[in-house]
């Protein structure tokens, strides 16, 4: 239910930070994300041209198709059992509308369980899929069924945790200043245990980030589908835990801004580390594949041959696919920076597309 128009505007959340700083002394830059987007999504549609940036499903119906037939052709080298279509953070609803249409296709029409905290959002899906099931967590998901599972653009705005080398040691990454002035500085305690061997004497401002929200849901996620069945797939940008730095970003109105700047405004994104995904999700009992390139993953399941029919079907339209196929597939585009990862239930198939 969103807000009456007649009711007060939100609080300022640089004020509520601010105060917050000055009672606690700095906070961790994970508080500080995890509080800045919290009231970013519970107050805005941040999806398409009037908000700030646009994601794979509001780009071509052709992605959210391919996703529904790959989760259908597991299903039916499964056995087709009944199972329940998830999904983590679905935006508006655009994703799942095509993933159910091009599964009802394949004979199969689940029930719809989506996991949302926004009121603002959940009113835009149920415009669209209105037969969905929402949850606030992912622990009231069914429990005796096979999930098929899609988190697209979910785990990137999870709080991501900062871990910066000094002259001193690791430290943690904290968040200091009053509202319209927010900077970063080291924390006190020394975090050394945290960090790999071979980084131990990095020269100092070297940094690494970790995400513990995100290890938690996949590790909880791929415990219920080793015993119940299904699969987890995972598309996001990020990369395979050969890289360490300062991925955190800020977006407003489809341009960079600064994360300090006017917390709760715009959309605050860290890079997916897929390795220590995998390394959860196989510790939990299931079996992982990928991550590979979104470019090749898409192609792979079939992406060029509905664009082909898209375009025979709506000559007119012939640009605007090509274009919407090139954004989705080239390495210059999202092709190569997006990912993919499966997460599977080790009594399942492996699914298409990631050989």
């Amino acid at each position: 239910m969103t807000a009456s128009p007649d009711a007060p505007p939100p609080a300022d959340l640089a004020d509520e930070i601010a105060a917050l700083i000055a009672a606690e002394g700095p906070i961790p830059l994970g508080r500080f994300m995890g509080l800045a987007n919290a009231h970013y999504y519970a107050t805005r549609d941040p999806f398409g041209a009037g908000g700030d940036f646009v994601t794979a499903p509001e780009i071509s119906q052709m992605f959210g198709e391919i996703v529904g037939l790959c989760l259908a052709d597991l299903w039916q080298r499964a056995g087709t059992p009944k199972a329940a279509y998830v999904e983590l953070g679905p935006g508006r609803g655009t994703l799942a509308v095509d993933a159910l249409r091009a599964m009802a296709k394949a004979e199969f029409a689940p029930p719809v369980h989506f996991v949302e905290t926004s009121p603002i959002l959940r009113d835009a899906q149920r415009e669209r899929v209105e037969q969905a099931i929402w949850h606030d967590t992912i622990e009231t998901l069914p429990k005796d069924v096979p999930l098929l599972i899609v988190a697209n653009e979910f785990f990137d705005a999870l709080p991501v945790h900062q871990l910066i080398a000094t002259v001193s040691g690791w430290r943690e990454q904290m968040v200091e200043g009053v509202a319209g002035d927010f900077s970063f500085v080291p924390g006190t305690k020394l975090m050394d245990s945290l960090i790999p061997q071979h980084l131990w004497d990095a020269d100092p401002g070297r940094i690494v980030e970790q995400n513990p929200a995100a290890i938690a849901i996949v590790t909880a996620l791929a415990h219920r589908l080793a015993k119940q069945g299904g699969a987890l797939l995972i598309v996001d940008y990020g990369h395979d835990g050969s890289r360490h730095g300062d991925t955190l970003q800020a977006v407003h109105a489809h341009a960079y801004a600064d994360p300090l700047v006017k917390p709760g405004q715009s959309d605050l994104t860290a890079h997916v580390d897929f390795l220590a995904l995998e390394a959860a999700a196989t510790a939990a009992g299931a079996r992982v594949f990928g991550p590979v390139e979104q470019g090749q993953w898409l192609i792979a399941l079939g992406i060029s041959d509905r664009a082909g029919a898209l375009t025979r079907q709506a000559r007119d339209r012939g640009n605007e696919i090509a274009a919407a196929y090139r954004r989705l597939t080239h390495p210059d585009e999202m092709g190569s920076l997006f990912k993919a990862l499966a997460v599977v239930s080790p009594k399942w198939p492996e699914p298409a597309g990631f050989a």
